[in-house]
């Protein structure tokens, strides 16, 4: 159901978009069916780049609730639910933000995310084995690194970014697709198979690059969040909550792949993977809090 739902809702966000270039008048980047467009090209990767990423951002609420199960409190049933909807309410208040949806989602394994369209109307989730793992002093550190990324704005910032690198991967790729078609194989007039089989494998190529990129700063804005955590409830309580997590480090995510970025812990990467990791070592993590003033 969770691959279903990531396909179809893509491929809304393509046919959409691509009735939008229709809409304005937008056929196609070949001048004559043989020069190539560079503006009409910028311009349509842009459409799609940007566009695909702001969708996909307004759209995460709904993605997250579904794609995790995550349920909403709404009138809290237990004292836990209680406690939960007050802390995030309280750390809220303290980080200057609107007051986000506070919702349970089923996972085994300790894990929690953050996401939405704008800092007054986010969603924060904790699953059901952080409760059970942490104490209600890592869970509220949990809690304040959460609040932490809405009120850095970090789901916008990587929608940008995401959106700056998507551009021109779908860019650069076409370019090489064109040359590998006209130059490579002289083909003259439209396209031939030269040009989507050149695209096609240069996305692919830059698109590890690009995410690579994305990593980098999804890393960097954990430090953050880690900090805000220790401001908005102790050192020692975001430092014991990351300590805690090290014990399922070796366990993959319970998250969708969509969520993985926002979640508190990204799992154990190695070589590759680990400049492809949202999140920086647990350890390093730990570390940077130990040796922060």
């Amino acid at each position: 159901m969770r691959i279903l739902l990531f396909l179809a809702t893509n491929l809304a966000v393509v046919l959409l978009l691509g009735m939008v270039l229709r809409l304005f008048g937008f056929e196609s980047t070949l001048v004559g069916g043989r020069e190539l467009d560079l503006q009409a090209l910028l311009i349509m990767c842009a459409v799609f780049g940007f566009g695909g990423s702001f969708i996909s951002l307004l759209l995460s609420k709904w993605m997250a609730k579904r794609s995790t199960g995550a349920q909403i409190i709404e009138s809290p049933r237990s004292d836990t639910e209680r406690w939960l909807v007050s802390t995030v309410e309280r750390h809220a208040q303290a980080a200057g933000i609107g007051m986000p949806e506070v919702a349970i989602f089923p996972s085994r394994e300790p894990n929690a995310f953050a996401t939405g369209a704008s800092r007054n109307k986010a969603l924060v989730a904790v699953s059901t084995g952080l409760l059970d793992r942490m104490s209600r002093a890592e869970v509220e550190a949990v809690l304040g690194h959460e609040i932490g990324h809405v009120a850095n704005g970090d789901m916008v910032t990587l929608t940008l970014i995401q959106g700056v690198v998507n551009t021109f991967v779908m860019f650069f790729a076409r370019i090489i697709g064109h040359f590998v078609d006209r130059v490579l194989l002289k083909n003259e007039e439209g396209y031939g198979m030269g040009y989507f089989l050149g695209t096609i494998a240069a996305e692919l190529l830059l698109g590890i690059f690009a995410s690579i990129i994305v990593a980098w700063f999804s890393r960097r804005r954990e430090f953050r969040a880690d900090a805000a955590g220790a401001q908005l409830t102790s050192r020692q309580a975001m430092i014991s909550a990351l300590d805690r997590l090290r014990a399922s480090v070796d366990h993959p995510s319970e998250l969708p792949a969509t969520m993985t970025a926002f979640g508190i812990s990204g799992g154990l990467q190695q070589g590759l993977r680990a400049l492809l990791s949202s999140h920086p070592p647990l350890e390093v993590r730990i570390q940077a809090l130990r040796e922060s003033i």
